[in-house]
């Protein structure tokens, strides 16, 4: 059984990008709703608007977290995965196969 740590490091980058992309739009969110509630004072869809960013921003934040720890989940079964293999190959080479054998498996 062979593993490979490219999917698992490469999902783990993702992850990574993911958390630092969801974490900038929020920011970007947060600046872009600024001056909502004092330039819409007095409007009734500007309470609407804050709680739906307010929602967005907790979603976001929820968003953030979970990636950060696939991030490092990811990683981690990549390298151990790695070892795995690492091991396992180690154990294989020190299995001594006749020559005969050798020769007919090769055919």
């Amino acid at each position: 059984m062979k593993h490979s740590d490219g999917p698992w490091t490469s999902a783990s980058g993702t992850a990574g990008k993911l958390s630092a992309s969801s974490d900038k739009s929020r920011v970007r969110l947060g600046l872009a709703h600024e001056s909502v509630a004092s330039a819409g004072s007095g409007l009734s869809a500007v309470a609407a608007l804050v709680a739906v960013r307010q929602s967005w921003e907790e979603r976001l934040t929820s968003v953030r977290g979970e990636c950060d720890y696939l991030e490092g989940a990811l990683r981690t079964v990549a390298k151990e995965l790695g070892e795995a293999d690492s091991d396992a190959q180690k154990a294989v080479r020190r299995v001594k196969v006749p020559r005969e054998a050798k020769s007919e498996a090769s055919r």
